[in-house]
């Protein structure tokens, strides 16, 4: 009788166990299911709140204009250790101390002629140019080219670019001969670009190399090409009528 007693309270010690066995699973069970949950939750809250972060994302465009100096070697500041000492790198320079919105690119090219220019014109047009400034002629003149070749060179080069582009702004840069080449010669050549401007209707640079052209201590050795402080002057008669321009378009 007693050993009957002692296996039911053993059994129902057993019992109890599993019952307390079995709760403490469910409690688990139901702990990892309640922790899942919980997780879920926050994976979805935080994708929620970082889908506007990446929808709003977007790519950087730049608005800047495009400002071509086509020309020979005074353009492309032959002689200079540093070519942004030229002067389409001063107006650089200048442009970007006034926060203006505008690329210069320089296209100049040592010796280039007027034929030269219009061979490679089309090259040079296959980019975004809002202004163009045309410097080219010089080399003709120290030659002795005929001065209608080269006026019908330029005026080729003027035609290209309108045909591109008519909204692009053409800036012609007058250009003046020493006096060794012979009035007559030097005259006509100098009117070559005036008459061109006005025909065009083209802002318009007088000389390009005034005050500089001449000075000894402004031209390096050769007595032809601007040294640094003499291209800091081509850049002031550069940006006397590039300034008005650039105003226009704004």
């Amino acid at each position: 009788m007693l050993k009957s007693k002692t296996t039911q309270t053993l059994l129902n010690i057993a019992i109890s166990n599993r019952r307390n066995l079995l709760k403490f699973c469910y409690f688990l069970m139901a702990l990892v299911v309640i922790s899942c949950g919980n997780e879920t939750n926050s994976k979805a809250k935080v994708e929620k709140n970082e889908a506007p972060t990446t929808k709003n994302e977007t790519p950087e465009t730049t608005s800047k204009k495009t400002i071509l100096f086509f020309g020979d070697s005074i353009t492309a500041g032959y002689g200079l250790d540093d070519t942004n000492d030229a002067f389409p790198g001063v107006i650089q320079a200048k442009i970007d101390s006034l926060g203006l919105d505008y690329e210069v690119i320089n296209s100049g090219l040592s010796g280039e002629t007027t034929a030269g220019g219009k061979s490679r014109i089309q090259w040079v047009l296959n980019q975004n140019i809002d202004i163009f400034v045309l410097e080219l002629g010089a080399n003709d003149g120290l030659r002795g080219v005929a001065l209608s070749e080269t006026s019908a060179n330029l005026q080729a080069i003027i035609d290209a670019v309108q045909a591109k582009n008519p909204n692009t702004i053409i800036v012609l840069a007058g250009m003046q001969l020493p006096p060794n080449m012979g009035q007559d010669y030097t005259s006509e050549f100098k009117a070559v670009f005036t008459d061109l401007a006005e025909k065009n209707k083209l802002a318009f640079i007088p000389f390009i190399l005034e005050d500089v052209g001449g000075i000894k201590e402004l031209n390096q050795n050769d007595g032809i090409h601007p040294t640094v402080e003499g291209h800091k002057i081509v850049a002031e008669n550069v940006w006397e009528v590039l300034s008005t321009v650039i105003k226009s378009e704004s």
